[in-house]
């Protein structure tokens, strides 16, 4: 099962869709980590997919970089920010924030209207 986890967890992040929903899942409800462990341990499981997928869409010309770079650069304040953060709230709440916001982002993406390419 682990394994089957960090495949598909490594699948849907190179594909950019947030792996990590799959893989913090998995972590706190099928081997009884902390929401903050979990959170942790999908961090240090980024960093190599981000790499290899940058390393690959970058290649197929898929990376506009002149909005990335900001967005990036941006993220990192919000990483100190979202770092500070997370060492304040207590496991349980992290979870529930973290289930509002998948449930979020799944209601956006289901009724959102597509655009044509």
């Amino acid at each position: 099962m682990t394994g089957l986890a960090g495949v598909l967890s490594g699948v849907i992040g190179a594909m950019g869709m947030g792996g990590g929903g799959v893989l913090i899942i998995y972590l706190s409800l099928f081997t009884d980590t902390a929401q903050s462990q979990a959170q942790g341990i999908n961090l240090l499981f980024f960093l190599p997919v981000a790499l290899v997928s940058v390393i690959r869409n970058s290649h197929k010309n898929l990376i506009e970089w002149k909005i990335a770079v900001p967005l990036a650069l941006l993220g990192i304040f919000g990483t100190v920010l979202g770092s500070f953060l997370c060492g304040r709230f207590d496991n349980t709440i992290l979870a529930k924030m973290f289930g509002v916001l998948l449930c979020i982002m799944g209601g956006i993406t289901l009724f959102s209207r597509s655009k044509k390419e």
